[in-house]
């Protein structure tokens, strides 16, 4: 059941370990689980390629510190991100350190085995970038310059009431907008919206 890929989950919750071993072994992941980042890094140097699942928030060393320190190093590994509600900023965060997407807990169990699948075929899925990002572009550029202000607050992790008090209009007139910008970027959730911003390359680094 390992023919789909190595997955590597840090986590330093064991129920949370557990649940994601369960869920990614049954889907047919070889799962190797770890309970912190500095116990990945010490075994990391004798790993096989695969798919690295790590929580943000964990003590001795957090996931954006583990980003950083598997950027400098030489073994290049899809990271994939787990942040809580309202970590939209941290999420930018590990994105521009290198992470290829992130979930917000709760999340649900299919989501995460479609984006490990969709991480392990990376290099299949190369040429097909270029076309994507033109596509992501392209939506982009449909919005009104009103809906991209709102865009550009909702990715940044600012609420309706913020983003309203920055502009001076209602939150309700917020709403709208906020759902003219789903739609037209063909976004479910605010977690997928700064994912396309990532990769339309409005969030730099």
């Amino acid at each position: 059941m390992s023919q789909l890929g190595n997955v590597y989950v840090i986590d330093d919750d064991p129920a949370m370990r557990d649940s994601l071993d369960f869920l990614l072994s049954a889907a047919g992941f070889n799962v190797r689980l770890f309970d912190s980042a500095l116990a990945f890094l010490k075994d990391l140097p004798d790993l096989a390629l695969g798919c690295v699942v790590s929580d943000v928030r964990m003590p001795s060393m957090d996931g954006i510190e583990l980003l950083r320190r598997l950027k400098q190093g030489p073994k290049t590994l899809p990271i994939i991100v787990m942040t809580g509600h309202g970590d939209i900023p941290l999420a930018v965060e590990a994105m521009k350190l290198g992470a290829i997407d992130f979930l917000e807990k709760p999340f649900e169990d299919e989501r995460l085995v479609i984006m490990i699948s969709a991480a392990l075929s990376q290099p299949a899925n190369h040429s097909k970038n270029e076309s994507i990002g033109a596509d992501i572009a392209l939506r982009i550029a449909s919005l009104s310059p009103r809906e991209r202000q709102v865009m550009d607050g909702l990715v940044a992790g600012l609420s309706n009431k913020l983003i309203a008090r920055d502009y001076n209009i209602s939150p309700r007139t917020i709403e709208v907008y906020r759902a003219n910008v789903m739609t037209k970027m063909q976004a479910s959730s605010i977690s997928e919206l700064v994912r396309l911003a990532m990769r339309g390359g409005i969030l730099k680094d």
